[in-house]
């Protein structure tokens, strides 16, 4: 898996490429909890993201409950393969999928 930040002002862009599963899913946990601490909106773009796994999922929502506090959290260019599994585990009901 590979991670390509952009740093605005107060907002991030992650664009994930690869596979979020228990052996990756740290370093993007690193990556977000890397984010200077006036970041108050996160977007994460999925465009190249082939699969996610439940530790993937858990890094997702933590960032989100981080950033709910703040401006928010989107994940963008989701798959469908992707968007299946955020139907099956109820994740396309807590997270802002544009």
């Amino acid at each position: 898996m590979t991670v390509k930040k952009t740093q605005n002002e107060n907002s991030a862009t992650l664009c994930v490429e690869g596979r979020l599963d228990t052996m990756t899913s740290p370093d993007l946990e690193k990556e977000i909890l890397a984010l200077p601490e006036n970041t108050n909106e996160l977007t994460i773009d999925f465009s190249k993201l082939e699969y996610i796994s439940s530790a993937g999922l858990r890094v997702l929502l933590s960032a989100h409950k981080n950033f709910s506090k703040k401006g928010g959290m989107c994940i963008t260019n989701v798959s469908e393969t992707i968007l299946d599994i955020f139907e099956v585990t109820g994740f396309k009901d807590i997270l802002t999928i544009k």
